[in-house]
């Protein structure tokens, strides 16, 4: 009776990650660069150690099974890259990531998105954080161009030719589980994960693509799909926890 009650909560638990997934993929469906989650199970079978008896055989512990649900992000994934015209917005078709300044002096993993100069001519994200390779725009500048490989020039007021301010690079990172995911389709990479600069179209770096936004890659129709069969999971693990209830109160009713 018991284990019906655990094997059904951890059906819940797990499928509420599943449903909590997929709510923030479609909240996100509109957010440039947004990478969707993906949530796997995988079932685990192991005998457990007797804590007051740790010398006892393994081989004669009970076996316990349970179902581990894991969230990743599909990052390789590209998205949709659609041309705006834009000359301050900024995508990348390919795994690479720009690098931001975050509020904090930390590093941020950002897919691009519009660009916004500040007060100080410093070009940066949209909402304010500054590209790492801080790149200053003239004020007097009347055009901006970004080049595939990330060198940005600009067309000052008084001349025809443009004038190159500097390149944005690329990093890539090893692994989906290397990264935090933030807001705004933002990522922080976690402490022992190493990060590596690349230069575009190396190791799948990708290339810049001026004037252009790359668009989430959630696909909605699969999003709700996913939805209808994790909440029939749900609600059948929630029923599993009514019938076991139910069998336990007809057996406390026996004892009297």
């Amino acid at each position: 009776m018991n284990g019906a009650l655990e094997i059904s909560g951890v059906g819940l638990v797990t499928q509420q990650q599943a449903l909590d997934a997929i709510a923030g993929n479609i909240a996100n469906i509109n957010t440039p660069g947004f990478k969707r989650a993906e949530v796997s199970f995988s079932d685990v079978m192991a005998r457990q150690a007797d804590p007051m008896n740790p010398r006892t055989d393994l081989a004669r512990a009970p076996l316990f099974s349970s179902v581990n649900a894991h969230v990743s992000i599909a990052l390789d994934d590209q998205g949709i890259i659609e041309s705006t015209g834009h000359q301050l917005d900024l995508a990348i078709e390919g795994r690479g990531f720009i690098e931001l300044l975050g509020p904090r002096g930390e590093i941020l993993l950002w897919r691009g998105g519009r660009l916004s100069i500040q007060e100080d001519g410093t070009l940066a994200s949209a909402d304010g954080m500054a590209l790492r390779a801080m790149i200053n725009v003239p004020t007097d500048a009347r055009e901006i161009a970004v080049g595939a490989d990330g060198s940005v020039r600009a067309i000052r007021a008084d001349a025809d030719a443009p004038v190159d301010l500097g390149r944005i690079g690329l990093v890539a990172i090893g692994s989906a589980d290397d990264v935090e995911r933030l807001d705004g389709g933002l990522y922080r990479v976690r402490e022992d994960a190493r990060v590596q600069d690349l230069t575009p179209d190396q190791d799948g770096a990708g290339a810049f693509v001026h004037g252009a936004i790359e668009r989430s890659n959630v696909d909605l129709n699969a999003e709700m799909v996913r939805l209808m069969i994790v909440q029939r999971a749900y609600s059948a693990n929630a029923q599993i926890v009514q019938a076991a209830d139910q069998l336990m109160a007809i057996a406390n009713g026996l004892r009297r």
